[in-house]
């Protein structure tokens, strides 16, 4: 919080952050802020970072420093836009220095610069915003064989499931599955959650507009990753014919993990 500083001080408040993904919420945001990402993995080859300000982002801007100068990255005005994300390359890995700048106040009314931010270790995902992150997940093209078997060992969510509407935003260069889910192998958060009417499992997946998806019938394993909190489309393949896969792959002793 900025009401916890010295007035007087002209001193900039320091944070350092050591995981690859996270959130900071600053309140009364005074002077400035440097917020230092510098994930504790030190292998880690991290290229890309994304912020997505909260919906009630204000009292202060988003900077990223490079060699010595600072590039906005987030304006206040901005941050109010919902969904915004802002991606760039890192191009020190290890280590990533955010500036937040507070904004001119005349009262001390409360507002709050909170924003959420990932790392990325996908050279495709640099770029401007949510839907170049989004090629990371969605190739708009089947997975082969071993793609699929590594999709239930590395995604972030692993469902069995129906798709019961799409819908399609083209102002965001989105579509949305709904999935009518039979079984939840895994997921890292509660992106699929069962309705207090019907006792049954659903949840919403993302995708990209130029993929095409379109409903079809029967049942499918859904894969892919999270990013802020919504589920991203990586491999969905027909549940039969990925049973087909995974058995045969089995027989060799070629799965990756078992499922």
């Amino acid at each position: 919080s900025g009401l916890s500083w010295d007035p007087h001080s002209r001193a900039v408040e320091q944070v350092h952050l050591r995981c690859t993904e996270g959130s900071l919420e600053w309140m009364y945001p005074a002077r400035a802020l440097r917020v230092v990402l510098e994930p504790n993995l030190a292998s880690a080859q991290h290229t890309t970072v994304c912020i997505k300000p909260a919906s009630d982002f204000q009292g202060a801007s988003i900077y990223v420093e490079r060699a010595g100068q600072l590039h906005l990255v987030v304006s206040e005005a901005e941050g109010a836009r919902a969904h915004h994300v802002s991606c760039f390359s890192a191009h020190t890995p290890q280590r990533v220095a955010l500036f937040l700048q507070a904004s001119p106040q005349r009262d001390i009314s409360r507002r709050t610069a909170s924003f959420q931010y990932e790392l990325l270790s996908n050279q495709g995902a640099a770029g401007p915003d949510i839907k170049k992150m989004a090629l990371v997940e969605a190739m708009c093209r089947p997975c082969d064989n071993v793609e699929l078997l590594m999709a239930i060992c590395s995604s972030d969510f692993v469902v069995k499931g129906s798709i019961q509407n799409v819908s399609h935003d083209s102002e965001n260069h989105m579509s949305q599955v709904d999935v009518s889910v039979q079984k939840v192998y895994r997921q890292k958060n509660q992106i699929f959650q069962q309705e207090e009417g019907s006792g049954e499992w659903r949840g919403p997946i993302r995708t990209l507009l130029q993929c095409r998806v379109k409903k079809g019938g029967g049942d499918f394993l859904f894969t892919g990753n999270e990013h802020f909190g919504e589920a991203w489309l990586g491999c969905a393949p027909r549940f039969k014919d990925f049973m087909l896969v995974y058995r045969a792959a089995r027989e060799r002793g070629a799965n990756p993990c078992e499922f």
